[in-house]
């Protein structure tokens, strides 16, 4: 009885192996053979570049082997047929290197101008959130009622200060901060993106967004336009370390109301919570003022 070789066991494992992991991955069930749908203004317009550019690429492809499959049968080798030298003809290759030089020059131009556009400042509407990435998750920080967010100070990074926040300015005091992206549909979202300690990226494949976070540095470009709702994963698409695989946040597109009312909700705990810490503080503040430190009866009694 012949032995089964090694070779073979091990790349029947491997198979194994890899159908388990298959089965245990995301179903996807819209868009099986193609990019996910697209969920931002700016996400369909880069689908409408690279559809034109595969669809180009797919009839380019047929016509060239029907070409060339029809010069191989009818040029095909027979008795008593000679070969034909050609030196060539210039009109014809005038003509198939003028085309796609003049389709190069035009997706160049439009790639360009698209480029331009998702990187231009974004709309004074916008929802602004600051975006802090760490190994190995994600925290947002939206601006409170004064609609301004705290400025940023990307040397104050501690455990106490997540986010950073300069101290003197007031501005940072009543804003929030959420484990979850929460944002509007139909109006532009402006993220400050940050990171705590190494190399992150900001990476949603249904808004065609792939950004780098660079400890050190406040990437502010980032801007998109949601144009549904539902709901979508944040993930790294950057390894950084050994919870790279999870290090994930969700992404709520809502409508407008229903914004307002989670940032209503947020803004009003915020208060509360700020109120609660303005009473322990005064309360401290009181019973030292009311029982000095050399008159504590219970310093009297260490003394004695």
């Amino acid at each position: 009885m012949r032995s089964v070789p090694c070779k073979f066991l091990f790349g029947a494992a491997i198979f194994l192996l890899a159908g388990a992991f298959d089965v245990m991955a995301e179903v996807r069930e819209t868009n099986l053979y193609w990019a996910p749908e697209a969920a931002t203004v700016g996400a369909k317009k880069i689908d409408t570049l690279l559809n034109f550019i595969f669809y180009l690429t797919a009839a380019v492809f047929v016509l060239t082997q029907t070409v060339y499959i029809y010069y191989l049968v009818k040029y095909r080798k027979r008795p008593g047929s000679k070969a034909y030298y050609s030196h060539g003809n210039n009109k014809l290759e005038i003509i198939w290197t003028a085309i796609p030089t003049a389709i190069f020059l035009g997706l160049v131009i439009y790639s360009n101008r698209l480029w331009s556009e998702l990187h231009s400042p974004p709309p004074e509407n916008s929802v602004k959130v600051d975006v802090v990435s760490y190994q190995f998750g994600w925290d947002m920080r939206y601006a409170g009622a004064d609609g301004q967010l705290g400025k940023v100070d990307v040397h104050s990074y501690s455990v106490d200060n997540k986010f950073g926040l300069v101290p003197d300015d007031a501005a940072g005091d009543d804003d929030f901060s959420s484990t979850e992206l929460v944002i509007p549909v139909n109006r532009p979202v402006h993220i400050y993106l940050h990171s705590r300690d190494v190399i992150h990226s900001f990476y949603v494949p249904q808004f065609r967004l792939y950004q780098a976070a660079v400890p050190g540095r406040t990437i502010a470009w980032v801007w998109f336009e949601p144009t549904r709702t539902g709901n979508f994963e944040l993930a790294c698409s950057q390894i950084c370390g050994s919870g790279h695989y999870n290090m994930k946040a969700p992404i709520r597109v809502v409508t407008q109301e229903e914004f307002e009312k989670w940032q209503s909700g947020k803004i009003q705990a915020k208060a509360e919570e700020a109120k609660a810490a303005a009473g322990a503080r005064a309360l401290r503040t009181s019973t030292a003022s009311t029982h000095p430190a050399g008159d504590n009866p219970r310093n009297k009694e260490n003394k004695l």
